[in-house]
């Protein structure tokens, strides 16, 4: 029987596991990605890891079994670790390449395989459809052990957390962030960033920071929906002025103001460039995903900052930060870099940044957020993520793709747009997006209005035109 043709999506190849995603098919993987290391240099040096999933060491195991047996040297994390502090560690060890075995925010019986470039961010697209080009049908596994490759000389040992950690102590005031006023929650969602908040902010509230690799059910995307005990938590604690939550890798961001309110990623991409920009006096480009809300490109209009806009996925606003200045980058589902880090999403990293904007100024995130609407307009976003028989969830997108869709209920529209899935630009002054998942079986309805029921009557009225 043929093996399945494996395909890269948004961010890495993802599968479920013992179905799809298997230590064969990660086997060929890692030799596509050997054979490719092989073709570009001498000698080449792998930095390896995984998150908290089920069966990451064993995965990883694979992983440095095939790449040293085709010569190519692996530093390995030891325990799991969060794809920023992978990334940091190919940065700084001077590694070729990043192998991260995560699947982000998908649910539980998932698992990825991400890689990451020598610029410590994702491989740029055309390098990982190179990889993806070369995955053999069939693989030998040689079956060595982790002791058998470090006595050969090919696999040796890293911190990769404490040296993470290290690094946010040189970039971070925590002194200060330590006596803030303002208190903080923080909600790992059982993912890899779990321990650096402990080691980092001591007072800070924590919830879900021990390992469970089932995420007890649920798949550990920080969203609204995913996040009640954390909003349950801020609205109940008077001193908690600041809810962060981080993804299962702990590369992606969401936020809850005082009051428990949701702060999501378009507000985050706001704040930031805000703090950058007018309280920092730093410049540089913009760079956000498709579906990302037009108010970046307001504020950065009244800022005089350039903008461009790329298809879903971050591998794209990456590859722009390696060839210029870019301030802030991101995209809709929390995944947000900032200039003077590495080209890399990092929830931790971000979250930090807002803390010490907050202390600075003595202002809380609500507060924030209103400094950014005195700019951009207030608004509120959603999205509710469809599960659709995929012929279902592929005529709604080509029927989108051919101008099929005249106006969503009352809500009419006067132009659209193609970058990935189809935009329409409400003439309200929102937005619609209709997108199929990259790397789940789900159709993305994404919305804004003016008001939080108005985003809520948007949403209805497109999914009652398109279902």
């Amino acid at each position: 029987m043929t093996p399945d043709k494996i395909k890269f999506g948004t961010d890495g190849w993802r599968a479920i596991i013992a179905k799809d995603y298997t230590v064969y098919n990660v086997a060929r993987v890692t030799k596509a990605l050997a054979d490719w290391l092989n073709g570009r240099g001498d000698n080449p040096k792998v930095v390896v890891g995984h998150d908290c999933r089920f069966g990451g060491e064993m995965f990883t195991q694979t992983v440095a079994d095939v790449l040293c047996a085709n010569g190519v040297k692996v530093i390995m994390a030891k325990g799991f670790i969060s794809t920023p502090m992978l990334s940091f560690g190919v940065l700084k060890l001077a590694a070729d390449q990043g192998v991260v075995i995560t699947a982000s925010h998908n649910p539980p019986s998932y698992n990825g395989y991400k890689l990451k470039g020598a610029h410590g961010g994702p491989s740029s697209p055309a390098h990982i459809a190179e990889v993806e080009a070369l995955i053999p049908e069939d693989v030998t596994i040689p079956g060595k052990s982790l002791d058998e490759l470090e006595k050969a000389g090919m696999l040796e040992y890293v911190e990769l957390e404490n040296m993470y950690v290290e690094y946010l102590q040189e970039k971070f005031d925590f002194d200060a962030l330590n006596k803030s006023p303002f208190k903080m929650a923080y909600d790992a969602m059982y993912g890899a960033g779990q321990n650096v908040i402990r080691r980092l902010l001591p007072n800070a509230t924590l919830l879900h920071c021990d390992h469970n690799p089932g995420f007890h059910g649920q798949a550990p995307e920080p969203i609204d929906k995913n996040l009640k005990e954390l909003a349950e938590t801020m609205a109940s604690t008077p001193e908690l002025k600041i809810g962060l939550a981080t993804d299962g890798d702990a590369d992606r961001i969401g936020l809850y103001d005082e009051d428990g309110n949701f702060v999501d990623a378009h507000h985050i991409l706001l704040i930031l460039t805000h703090y950058l920009h007018k309280y920092k006096n730093m410049t540089g480009k913009v760079a956000i995903a498709f579906s990302v809300t037009d108010r970046v490109k307001r504020m950065c209009e009244a800022y005089g900052l350039p903008v461009e806009v790329t298809a879903i996925g971050f591998k794209y606003i990456s590859e722009i930060m390696t060839k210029e200045d870019v301030l802030v980058g991101g995209e809709e589902s929390g995944g947000i870099a900032v200039k003077g880090h590495i080209p890399e999403r990092d929830g931790i990293y971000d979250g930090l940044m807002i803390y010490e904007f907050m202390t600075q100024t003595g202002k809380t995130l609500k507060e924030l957020c209103e400094e950014v609407y005195e700019v951009v307009g207030a608004f509120v976003y959603d999205r509710h993520d469809l599960t659709l028989p995929n012929e279902q969830k592929v005529a709604i997108i080509e029927k989108a793709q051919a101008d099929g869709y005249t106006q969503f209920g009352k809500y009419t529209f006067s132009r659209t747009e193609k970058i990935d899935g189809v935009k329409y630009h409400l003439d309200n002054g929102g937005w619609v997006m209709l997108r199929a998942s990259g790397t789940e079986p789900l159709l993305r309805v994404y919305a804004e209005g003016n008001s939080k029921e108005e985003t809520a009557d948007i949403l209805a009225d497109v999914k009652a035109t398109i279902l």
